[in-house]
Parts: C-alpha cells; sequence; structure tokens
C-alpha cells in the first residue's frame, strides 16, 4: 500500500529505547485526546446549550436562527485571528502529514498546540471540519518531543510520529485497530510488521488511556446488525465505481482549495467569510454544522428522506472545502466518512425501489466504508474503521469489500491522491497511473 511519502526508511530498528518511547507516546496521546474533547464539549455547549455535546445536530436544530449564525461568526474571527498570529510569529511545524513525507519528524510544540486549541474550538462552534486533526496532532507531536528527548534516529522519530499521530486518531474515536491501520497505510505507507508492531501498540495504549476520560463504547451505537443480501452484493459493484469518482472530485477539490489558502493579512477574514457561508446554509440544513458525525447517524440508522441524503451528499464537501480552503486547521475524516455515508443512503434507497429488502442503513455502511478507503487511499484501514465505529456490518463484510475495493482502485487509477496527500505544501508524485504518465 504504497502512499506518496517520501522517507525511504525501510525497516527502522525497534531498539528498547524506541519501544519505550512508544508506550509514552501512547500515554500522552490518550491523555491529549481526553484533554482536547473535554475543550471541544465544552465549547460546544457554550455555544449551542446543555447537551450539544451528545447531541450537537439536535442543540442546532434548536437554536434560533441568531443562535445558529453567531457561534460560526465567533469562530471565524477567533479562527482568524488566531491562525494569522500563530502562522507569522510562532516558528515550527504544525502538519503531521508534512513532517514525516517532507521533513523529518519534528513538530513545534507551541504552533502545533495553538493550532489544535483553535482546531477544535471552530468545530465545537460548528464549522465543517474533523475533530481528529487536534489529537492526531498532539499525538505526533508527543512522539516527535520524546524521539528528541530520547535521542531517536530520524527514521525511529518519523515512525514515532506517525504512530503519536495514529494513536490520536484511535483513542478519541476508540478504534484502536483503525488507528494502527490509519499510521501504516496512510502515514507510513507501508503495511510491514516492523511498523504494524509499534503502530499497534501505540494504539492500544493510547485508547486504553483515553478510556480514564472519554467512552469506551463505539460512536455509532446501537445499530441493526445489517445481514448480508444479495441486493446489497450487486450494488455494490456500480456503487463502488461512482463512490471512487466521488471521491477523486472531493480529492481535487481539497487539492486546489489547500494550494490557494489566503496569504498575509487575507487569513484575518477568510475564515469569518466561510464560516458565514456556511451558516447561511446551516439555516436551512443544520445537519452541515460540524464534524458530520450525525449525518453518518442518520445514515447508518436510515432516518430520514432520500433528497435530503442527496442534498447533504453534495453539501458536506463542498462546506468542508470551503472552510478548509479559508485557512481553517481541521480533520478530513469524518466529512469524509459523512459524504460517504449520505452518497451510500441516497443510491441505496433508489436501489432499493428496483430491489427491496435491504435497509438504507446498510447501503449508507458499505457506501461509509469505500469513500473513506478511497479518498485516503487506505482500503483496510476504511474497512476497520467502519467496524469499530459501529461495532457491527460483519454481515455486510463481503459487500463492503467489494465496494471498497473497486472504488480505491478506480481513484487509485484516475489519481492516486489522497485527501493527505492532496494538502501537502510540497506536491509529490502520486501512485497509481498517474504516477507513470
Amino acid at each position: 500500500m504504497d502512499q506518496p511519502n517520501v522517507t525511504g526508511d525501510g525497516d527502522v530498528p525497534l531498539t528498547t529505547r524506541f519501544w519505550l518511547m512508544v508506550v509514552l507516546t501512547g500515554v500522552g496521546a490518550g491523555l491529549f485526546g481526553i484533554v482536547l474533547m473535554l475543550l471541544l464539549g465544552a465549547v460546544a455547549r457554550l455555544a449551542f446549550g446543555p447537551g450539544a455535546d451528545a447531541d450537537f445536530q439536535g442543540a442546532v436544530e434548536r437554536a434560533s436562527w441568531l443562535g445558529r449564525v453567531l457561534p460560526l461568526l465567533v469562530a471565524g474571527v477567533i479562527g482568524g485571528i488566531g491562525w494569522f498570529l500563530l502562522r507569522r510569529y510562532v516558528p515550527g511545524r504544525s502538519d503531521v502529514d508534512d513532517a514525516i513525507w517532507t521533513g523529518d519528524g519534528r513538530l513545534g510544540f507551541r504552533r502545533s498546540g495553538g493550532t489544535s486549541v483553535l482546531s477544535v474550538t471552530v468545530v465545537g462552534l460548528g464549522a465543517s471540519l474533523g475533530r481528529e486533526a487536534a489529537p492526531k496532532l498532539m499525538g505526533g507531536v508527543c512522539g516527535s518531543v520524546l524521539a528528541g528527548w530520547a535521542g531517536l534516529s530520524t527514521p525511529q522519530r518519523r515512525l514515532l510520529v506517525a504512530c503519536g499521530a495514529g494513536a490520536g486518531l484511535a483513542c478519541v474515536y476508540n478504534v484502536p485497530l483503525g488507528g494502527a491501520l490509519f499510521t501504516a497505510e496512510v502515514l507510513i505507507g507501508a503495511v510491514r510488521l516492523p511498523v504494524m508492531l509499534p503502530a499497534l501498540a501505540c494504539s492500544a495504549v493510547a485508547t486504553l488511556t483515553a478510556w480514564i476520560g472519554l467512552p469506551s463504547h463505539p460512536v455509532y451505537a446501537d445499530l441493526p446488525d445489517f445481514a448480508f443480501s444479495a441486493s446489497a452484493l450487486v450494488w455494490a459493484v456500480p456503487a463502488g465505481v461512482v463512490t471512487g469518482l466521488v471521491a477523486v472530485a472531493f480529492v481535487r477539490l481539497i487539492a486546489w482549495a489547500s494550494h490557494r489558502v489566503p496569504r498575509g493579512r487575507a487569513v484575518l477574514v477568510a475564515p469569518l467569510a466561510a464560516f458565514a457561508v456556511l451558516a447561511a446554509l446551516g439555516l436551512v440544513f443544520p445537519q452541515l454544522y460540524g464534524n458530520g458525525q450525525d449525518i453518518a447517524a442518520d445514515a447508518f440508522a436510515g432516518v430520514g428522506p432520500l433528497w435530503l441524503f442527496a442534498a447533504l451528499f453534495v453539501l458536506k464537501p463542498l462546506v468542508t472545502v470551503l472552510c478548509l480552503g479559508s485557512g481553517a486547521s481541521g480533520g478530513l475524516f469524518t466529512p469524509t466518512l459523512a459524504t460517504g455515508a449520505a452518497l451510500g443512503a441516497c443510491l441505496g434507497g433508489a436501489w432499493s425501489l428496483l430491489w427491496p429488502g435491504t435497509p438504507v442503513g446498510a447501503f449508507a455502511m458499505i457506501g461509509a466504508a469505500a469513500m473513506i478507503g478511497a479518498g485516503m487511499q487506505a482500503p483496510l484501514a476504511g474497512l476497520a474503521l467502519v467496524l469499530e465505529l459501529t461495532h457491527t456490518g460483519f454481515g455486510l463484510m463481503v459487500p463492503m469489500m467489494v465496494a471498497t475495493l473497486i472504488a480505491t482502485a478506480v481513484s487509485r487509477w484516475v489519481d492516486g491522491y489522497s485527501i493527505y496527500s492532496a494538502r501537502l505544501a510540497e506536491r509529490v508524485a502520486p501512485v497509481g497511473r498517474g504516477a507513470a504518465r
């Protein structure tokens, strides 16, 4: 599973000192995950009222029009000023992917800490970005700091930073296996024992640590145990093709926006303008607020009309790219998941008119796995993440594998970039067919 990283590190020596740092990085990632998620919940409750941390979409829907618009405008002001000051006056890297793929794995603690706090703050206020960017970044920072303290080599530091970043994602979503596969498939770009072993250990330690202050149940709980159906298997083939093409379009939009981020003083007002557009759309579609977790939850449960899922599958990636292109820092994992779930629910609901019997939620789950696999160019991580996020779907494993395989292959053949590699400040050659042209 080659990704467009340029480390060329090969098999990194797994020394005793390195293993000790893996454990400490996992503990650090878990503790930072707790703090950041508590901050996220506090901001959401402050902005949208009690219970917003548990039912974000419901809180947004209950708010008045001013109660919806004002938090996003505040987020635009805070984010614009905060990111402007950080990027101008605080040195150091604050992008895990960039540090691993085109750097030596070093991350600036102060700049990364400030970026993380701003990220969870604007997401809590309603920005359409993923919440995992901050814990992913701070998990990577733990690895970077500990590698310097222990005197590890540059290849060891890059691997440790990747393990910490994957552990940060793992602990806040309670997905230890998915986090480890994310480390290997996405950040390192190679599923090998010298990578998987420390990745598994770090994600497990971080998840266990995070249970001190974060829930141990799945993010999407109490879903039906969907059974295998011939209808879902047949549907997975064309749906995989469509999802792969949608993933390509999403990745290209991300690349376009990421390489046209405002510079200089324009950063002060760009987030405010982008969040104002989101606020206007949110008056009609409150589901667009936040990272998209509630969109996926409704799709998995089959709650909502098909026209709404169709609208959300189009609008969610657009507003996410809008927020990202304004210079805001945030994640893309849950918006990608939500887009795939809404697309799956929309296409699956239409398919059910021709071949009834399979719940819409089953199609949504298949679509989510396919979209994550194609968008991240990481099919194993995509499958594992959906299974761990829901603790169900094993009956759908074969259709999910078929759709994810086809979607990932299509997106790889067309471009080969992922939602992460497309954002790199220094462009690198994509994987797949495009690299050979």
